[in-house]
Parts: C-alpha cells; sequence; structure tokens
C-alpha cells in the first residue's frame, strides 16, 4: 500500500541540522505513528513520504517554510522576572506556559539580565533546515474513527485507553 491521504505510516526516523548534530530519532523497535494527510507531521516531510511504501527508504532535507516556519520576531519579548513569581532560579533553556489573546503557548527563556527575561514563543526549531533519514516500517488504511479524530489510535485501545475502548466505547478523544 502507498503513503496517501487516511493512511496510517509508521517510520523509524533521524533528524539533523545542517551541522550532523543529532535532534531528535525514533527508539528502535518505537517506529513513530502518524495519520498522513492530517497535518500531524510537518508538511515538507508528509509531502516527501507521500507515495513511498513499506521498507523505502527517504533523505530529505525540508526547508523552514516547510518545517516550523521562519521565526516570528514578533514572538519575542522581554518580560519582567517578577512574572515567574515561585521560581527561584531562572536559567536560558529553560520552558513555560504562557497566557496569550490567542491562548496558551509554550515560551523558552533565551537570557536573563537583571530584573528582565527574553522569552522566545518560536519553535526551537524555526528557521532551520531539517535532515531526515527515515525508514518507512508500515502502511494500513487508517480506520473510521482514526480519521474522525484526526490521529492514531493505539492497539490497546483508542489514544492508549484501555481495553473497553476496543468493544466500541468512546475513547474521549478530540
Amino acid at each position: 500500500m502507498q503513503i496517501a491521504d487516511g493512511t496510517v505510516v509508521a517510520m523509524d526516523y533521524t533528524l539533523k541540522d545542517d551541522e550532523g548534530t543529532l535532534i531528535d530519532q525514533s527508539q528502535p523497535g518505537q517506529p513513530l505513528a502518524y495519520l498522513h494527510g492530517h497535518k500531524n507531521i510537518i508538511p515538507g516531510l508528509e509531502a516527501a513520504l507521500a507515495g513511498k511504501t513499506s521498507g523505502d527508504k527517504v533523505e530529505v532535507r525540508i526547508a523552514p517554510e516547510d518545517g516550523y516556519g521562519e521565526p516570528n520576531p514578533a514572538l519575542e519579548q522581554v518580560v519582567p522576572r517578577d512574572r515567574f513569581q515561585g521560581v527561584e532560579s531562572l536559567e536560558e533553556g529553560m520552558q513555560f506556559q504562557a497566557s496569550t489573546d490567542q491562548g496558551p503557548i509554550s515560551v523558552r527563556v533565551v537570557k536573563v539580565e537583571d530584573d528582565n527575561v527574553t522569552v522566545d514563543g518560536n519553535h526551537p526549531l524555526a528557521g532551520k533546515h531539517l535532515n531526515f533519514d527515515v525508514t518507512v516500517q508500515e502502511v494500513r488504511a487508517a480506520t473510521e474513527e482514526e480519521i474522525a479524530h484526526g490521529h492514531v489510535h493505539q492497539e490497546s485501545g483508542c489514544c492508549g485507553g484501555g481495553e473497553e475502548n476496543k468493544e466500541g466505547g468512546s475513547c474521549g478523544c478530540s
């Protein structure tokens, strides 16, 4: 079966930056499974995998616009240190949830200076080229429930739920 919209794909992968530094990888014996055509992975990788089948190997370099986008300067802000109540030691790289008019976003501390903290709401890989080495392990048709929910369901039940979900009970996925 070829990878197309509405298929579930299980793949082993490594992700490196342009300097060859390993950023992420699937664990041995635990391939990443996703629902193709439902924006579960970055657009450039999804496009590169379309039409592939089990056993295919793909090496692809994804440009920022097809990955996590270009950094948005508006997502970097300097905020007063007192906004971090209860946090004794602030360090670069720490992550927090910030409330915005558009809802919560994850922010990363990028600089701490006296009473000011610079946070960045951009994805850490924004603006970077991404180099994937992928081996397609399995391609199967998605279930109606997976398509309706927009993501893969685990073999043990919906969204990793219990046995009752195999018997047709509601899994509570959104």
